[in-house]
């Protein structure tokens, strides 16, 4: 059955902006007819409306949840930066010793690894030297000498391969690392 058009009037709904046909002649709910589409479904009631978004407490709870990560959060990688330092100087000092024993062996010279525990930096003779840092301390265990706290302290690589030279102790507040050397064989031991 077709209905001519001047039977139709405009309606503007609420909440949303969209004008909607109605039918003036039939006003039955099957004779509503929408002139613009829209998001909401044409069934759509103001408390249905209201369920499709996010209230404030759910905002505020999902807020304090994420501020509540991102604060521990730092508290634990704070903790680990220490750590995370004491290591890598642990990785320097024996790659160090470990270069040197390698170049001994390739040049079939004498190299020296100098720890110069009052300037608080190690490096090979005639190299550049790398800083120890201020919140880790170092010393040296050697067999013949006892324990080196002080001064400058080289641990003599051998053409051979084998290292003169005692354990590098290196430690943090929380942790302590031995740099094992086998004088023999030249192996670098980290425990």
């Amino acid at each position: 059955m077709s209905r001519p058009i001047s039977n139709f009037k405009f309606k503007k709904d609420l909440p949303s902006t969209r004008y909607t046909l109605y039918a003036t002649r039939f006003p039955l709910p099957s004779t509503r007819y929408t002139l613009f589409p829209t998001r909401y479904p044409l069934h759509a009631t103001r408390s249905s409306l209201r369920k499709q978004g996010f209230t404030l407490l759910e905002l505020i709870i999902v807020m304090l949840i994420a501020s509540l990560v991102l604060g521990l959060s730092t508290v634990v990688f704070t903790n680990m930066l220490p750590s995370a330092r004491l290591d890598a100087t642990v990785r320097k000092i024996s790659a160090t010793v470990r270069h040197a024993r390698s170049l001994a062996k390739v040049n079939g010279e004498t190299e020296n690894v100098i720890i110069d525990l009052d300037a608080r930096r190690f490096g090979m003779e005639g190299r550049d030297y790398e800083a120890i840092p201020s919140d880790i301390n170092i010393k040296v265990l050697d067999p013949l000498s006892g324990e080196t706290s002080s001064g400058k302290y080289t641990l003599t690589v051998k053409a051979t391969g084998g290292i003169e030279g005692g354990t590098i102790v290196v430690w943090s507040k929380k942790k302590t690392v031995h740099i094992d050397i086998d004088p023999i064989v030249g192996a670098v031991v980290v425990k």
